[in-house]
């Protein structure tokens, strides 16, 4: 595939967008942020806040949210030549290695070393010349040639390497927000109320706007509430190339549904509940979950990597509604949402994003002073 090809297909996926309405800071409280509720089928467009969700919600829904946990995957140190380093850690591949996105590119063998974070001041920088071999230390034991990819290999293991990572690491916002809050006000911020497994290296943001209070009122609502795990990786944000494109495949995944979660899952959608997944992270582990049946009709418990594209048109097997953020243009998250309200799904054929309900949708919120991406608003979509 041609450029000047993946550029036509990712035109089509465009909007026009401010930067002065990409979110900062998260609401507070969490669950007033505005909520934009969308039918599919009709285009009919209502404006709410979050804090609203027990009114739109019966005791036929159910909800399902992921419970991955953010790490502190952003590492700020030093190359052993002096020179300043920064590891953004995708995933861990064993008890001592990780992958991780390098800033600037590094050479096989380096060594890199990593102070605490009370050692560094607001700009990264070390606060005075210490003794490196107090430092969590690193190899660089693979790197991609085509890219800032690395494979390292840490001087520490198992449970000591990943607690040493905490102290050492700062959360990984996406490079679009600015935040002025403090390292421990954004780690709380940057996390659901409900995370659990820790693995990703970012937050499954339509999650965000949940309080233990508005949970407590759905279940009292009865709504049934169940949870998944998919680790969210650093490709989340990454650009779309032309490998993604012709293979339909993204940036693997791990995701992971329990065998009583897909129990209860299946009986529901038997017994005619409306699936909502709470973000596109929870769409993506249920739509992988459902595909690995033979009918594509029920969900397989599963602890397994994802790879899986959603574009129009692609049948929805498993969910019927979708809570979610305002995404980034020219994404695949905004691919997925396209491809939601559109046909096989709907009545409506997709040409382009702006032309579809959804569009229209971002259209009203751009208009209405909504708030984007990771710490903006939401949509509840149906």
């Amino acid at each position: 595939m041609f450029d000047a090809d993946i550029q036509d297909i990712l035109a089509k996926y465009d909007y026009p967008l401010c930067e002065e309405q990409i979110a900062n800071e998260p609401a507070s409280p969490r669950d007033h942020s505005k909520l934009l509720r969308i039918s599919r089928q009709t285009g009919k467009l209502q404006d709410y806040h979050f804090y609203d969700l027990p009114d739109l919600l019966t005791a036929n829904d159910v909800l399902v949210l992921n419970e991955t946990k953010v790490f502190s995957a952003r590492l700020l140190g030093k190359k052993q030549s002096g020179g300043k380093v920064e590891l953004l850690l995708i995933k861990q591949d064993n008890l001592n290695t990780f992958e991780a996105i390098s800033k600037p590119g590094l050479k096989m063998g380096q060594r890199l070393f990593f102070p605490r974070r009370n050692l560094l001041d607001d700009a990264g920088n070390l606060s005075a010349d210490l003794d490196t071999s107090d430092f969590l230390q690193a190899e660089v034991i693979w790197r991609d040639t085509e890219s800032a990819k690395v494979q390292v290999r840490f001087s520490q293991s198992g449970a000591s390497l990943l607690s040493e990572i905490d102290l050492c690491g700062f959360t990984p916002l996406p490079p679009y927000i600015h935040p002025t809050q403090t390292e421990e006000k954004i780690k709380e911020e940057y996390q659901t109320v409900y995370a659990k497994e820790e693995g990703s290296a970012a937050a499954p943001t339509a999650g965000l706007h949940f309080t233990e209070e508005l949970l407590s009122k759905l279940q009292a609502k009865g709504v049934q509430i169940e949870k998944v795990t998919l680790h969210v990786g650093l490709g989340t944000f990454a650009k779309l190339t032309s490998e993604n494109l012709e293979n339909k495949t993204l940036h693997s995944e791990y995701y992971e549904i329990t065998a009583e979660t897909a129990q209860r899952l299946n009986q529901a959608k038997k017994a005619g509940k409306r699936i909502i997944a709470v973000g596109t992270t929870s769409t993506r582990t249920l739509e992988s979950a459902v595909l690995l049946s033979q009918n594509h009709q029920e969900l397989l418990a599963a602890a397994k990597e994802t790879n899986i594209f959603i574009d129009p048109p692609y049948k929805f097997n498993f969910i019927d509604a979708l809570i979610t953020n305002f995404h980034l243009p020219k994404s695949s998250l905004l691919m997925l949402v396209s491809a939601f309200c559109t046909a096989p799904n709907t009545t409506e054929e997709f040409t382009n994003f702006l032309a579809t309900s959804v569009g229209q949708a971002y259209t009203h919120a751009l208009a209405h002073d909504y708030r984007f991406f990771s710490f903006g608003d939401a949509m509840l979509i149906e």
